[in-house]
């Protein structure tokens, strides 16, 4: 299986073990973390749509 893993330009930390990665796989979204790469959640896009949405009108500013 082939999946094109990417991270987001604002995860800290050069060597790129302190972030989450995102890939697009069988219509499925793929999130795991750089420092725990065989842990895979699945999502479907509608659902990360829903919870990005969220995130942009600070829903969960207090968990940060």
């Amino acid at each position: 299986m082939d999946i094109q893993w990417r991270k987001s330009s604002k995860s800290s930390n050069a060597d790129g073990n302190n972030c989450l990665e995102l890939a697009e796989h069988g219509g499925e979204i793929l999130m795991r973390e750089s420092d725990n790469p065989d842990v895979i959640i699945r999502t479907t896009p509608a659902k990360l749509r829903a919870f990005l949405d969220g995130a942009k009108e600070g829903e969960f500013d207090d968990l940060a």
